[in-house]
């Protein structure tokens, strides 16, 4: 008898082989390149708390009023894709409830547009594409992929420069574990703005250039470990304003100990962290070990089968004399 591999037994090898192959390319080379922000983004996240906000019309700070923030965040994709970066043009609203609902973002307590460009593998700042303001740190809107249980310096945009968040440990948000990252803001003059001297204690003056000062009482963010998604914020914020040179505030203009995600912002914001760090798992961890196991077996059993061959009897085997007929 004479052994001859089958077709089954060629296309297990073959189909093993290609797995096997397969398998460190979708971990190393395609997971990778599956990480990058996107450059469509089209998201919106609401903040609410309670605190005090200085009423213009009655030139008086108004305690225990509910304030609303709102964060939209929107992807210029043809600056995006001239400049190779992730260029994200996000307004920040800041209102009460005297003022919402707003026909016009403008006409809320506070309006701050900006632009935020950065790597779209790594997530650091790039400047470029108009970036206003100057951005720097490791962390603003999102963290970078894979993040690790260490501080970051986070972009505070009312701060104008970064904080040092420390990681705290894990924390569960609508029922979704993330990392969860802390820190404080203490008092910063932070700009300036022309003002009524009354306001200021200075009644005698009828304009000053007062002295803006900003702190935060805690920033928490809760952070996906995989994307560097935001899952949860909360922010403490307090806005004042200083006599020039003055030690002391003099009226207050916004101070809130408490003001977060609303639960319909946390439940968007798990429901796309579960979305993407699942494909990031099935690109990078499942699918390679799946390939990785089934190219294994079939790459055994195509090879096994090669080498013992389809037994084929003598019978059956063409013989190289030719044969004769009978004749009488």
């Amino acid at each position: 008898m004479r052994r001859t591999a089958s077709s089954l037994s060629l296309i297990l090898l073959g189909l093993g082989t290609f797995l096997l192959v397969l398998a460190p390319l979708l971990a190393w080379y395609v997971e990778p390149r599956a990480a990058v922000n996107p450059i469509d983004i089209d998201t919106t996240a609401v903040y609410r708390g309670t605190g005090s906000v200085f009423d213009t019309e009655r030139v008086e700070t108004v305690p225990d009023q509910r304030i609303t923030v709102t964060q939209r965040v929107r992807g210029n994709v043809a600056d995006s894709e001239r400049s190779g970066a992730a260029v994200w043009d996000v307004t920040t609203t800041v209102d009460t409830d005297k003022s919402l609902p707003a026909a016009d973002p403008h006409d809320a307590l506070d309006f701050v547009p900006h632009r935020w460009v950065m790597d779209r593998k790594t997530t650091e700042p790039v400047h470029c594409c108009r970036e206003t303001p100057y951005i720097e740190g490791e962390a603003y809107l999102k963290f970078p992929f894979d993040v690790q249980k260490r501080s970051y310096r986070w972009w505070d945009n009312s701060l104008g420069s970064t904080v040092t968040l420390n990681y705290r440990g894990t924390k569960k948000v609508q029922g979704y574990t993330g990392y969860r990252f802390t820190g404080t803001v203490p008092p910063s003059k932070v700009g300036s703005r022309l003002v009524p001297g009354s306001i200021v204690d200075q009644p005698d003056r009828p304009q000053v250039l007062a002295e803006e000062w900003y702190s935060n009482h805690g920033v928490e963010l809760v952070v996906d470990q995989a994307t560097g998604r935001v899952i949860y914020a909360q922010t403490g914020p307090r806005r004042t304003l200083r006599a020039p040179g003055a030690d002391e505030d003099a009226a207050v203009l916004l101070d809130s100990r408490k003001i977060a995600f609303t639960t319909a912002t946390q439940r968007e914001a798990v429901r796309q962290a579960e979305r993407d760090s699942g494909q990031l798992r099935a690109v990078g961890r499942t699918l390679p070990i799946g390939a990785a196991v089934a190219g294994f077996v079939l790459a055994v059993v195509g090879g096994v089968l090669v080498a013992r061959g389809r037994k084929r009897p003598e019978s059956e085997e063409t013989s190289d004399t030719p044969r004769v007929p009978l004749t009488i």
